[in-house]
C-alpha cells in the first residue's frame, strides 16, 4: 500500500511548527538537546522528519556540544549526514564564535576580560590542532583585529615574533593580546610558551607596543599570563 505523501508532509510541517513555537515560547534552554539539533536541521533538510537524525548525531558524538565541535570530515561519516548538513553545522559553530567577537570588538577588554576569554574558548578551545591568535588593540583597549597567525601540529605551534610585530604595526595597534590553544587539554604553559612570550614582549616593546596578555585555552578553561604574573618572566 502506498503511503499518503500529503499526510506525511502535513505531519512533518505540523511538527516543525510546534517545535518552532516551543522555541519561541520557552527558548533553547527548555528544549531537549535533540530538539535543539532537530530545529537546526529543519533549516537545511526540507520536508523530511529529522528527529531520528538529530538523535543519531548526538548518540554518535556523545552530546550536543560534541556534535557542534565535530569536524566536517567526522560529521559526514554519520549515515544520513550530507556535506550540506555538515557544512551548516560547522558554519553555526563558527558563526557563534564570530558573534562573540562582534560583542567584544568595540568594548574595552580591560572592562570585560571574561568576554575575551569566552570568545577565545569558543573559537579555538576545541580545536584538535594548536592555533595561535593575535588581537590588536587601540588606545581605548578596543579590538582592531583578531587574526589567526599560525596553524601548528597537534601539539606544537611556531610563533613568528617578527610577523607579530609587523601585524601590530600594520593595524596601528597600541597593545596586543596573544592566545593559543592546547589540544592536550593541559592548561599549564610550557617552558617554550614562557620563553616565546618574553621574546614577543621584548620585540613589541621595541616598536612601542604593549603586550597586554597571553592566554592559553583548553577544555573550556583558560590560563592568563597576566593573572599569573608571567609576562615579565623569561
Amino acid at each position: 500500500m502506498l503511503k499518503n505523501t500529503s499526510n506525511i508532509k502535513l505531519h512533518c510541517e505540523g511538527h516543525r511548527k510546534r517545535l518552532k513555537d516551543k522555541f519561541f515560547s520557552n527558548g533553547l534552554y527548555n528544549l531537549a538537546d535533540y530538539e535543539v539539533l532537530e530545529l537546526v536541521l529543519t533549516y537545511v533538510v526540507l520536508r523530511k522528519d529529522v528527529k531520528i537524525l538529530a538523535k543519531e548525531l548526538i548518540f554518535n558524538f556523545g552530546s550536543l556540544k560534541q556534535v557542534f565541535d565535530a569536524s566536517l570530515k567526522d560529521l559526514i561519516k554519520v549515515k544520513g549526514v550530507s556535506e550540506n548538513i555538515a557544512t551548516f553545522i560547522v558554519f553555526l559553530k563558527k558563526f557563534a564564535s564570530f558573534y562573540c567577537f562582534l560583542d567584544i570588538k568595540k568594548k574595552n577588554v580591560l572592562d570585560s576580560p571574561e568576554k575575551v576569554y569566552s570568545y577565545l574558548m569558543s573559537s579555538i578551545g576545541t580545536e584538535q590542532v594548536e592555533k595561535f591568535y593575535i588581537l590588536n588593540l587601540n588606545s581605548k583597549n578596543e579590538i582592531l583585529s583578531c587574526l589567526e597567525l599560525e596553524i601548528g601540529t597537534v601539539n606544537k605551534t611556531y610563533l613568528n615574533t617578527r610577523k607579530i610585530a609587523e601585524l601590530a604595526l600594520k593595524h596601528n595597534a597600541v597593545s596586543v593580546i596573544i592566545a593559543h590553544n592546547h589540544p592536550s587539554g593541559i592548561l599549564v604553559p610550557s617552558k617554550n610558551d614562557v620563553h616565546s612570550t618574553y621574546s614577543i614582549k621584548k620585540a613589541l616593546e621595541i616598536i612601542d607596543v604593549f603586550l597586554l596578555d597571553h592566554i592559553i585555552v583548553a577544555n573550556n578553561k583558560y590560563f592568563s599570563f597576566k593573572e599569573h604574573n608571567l609576562l615579565c618572566k623569561r
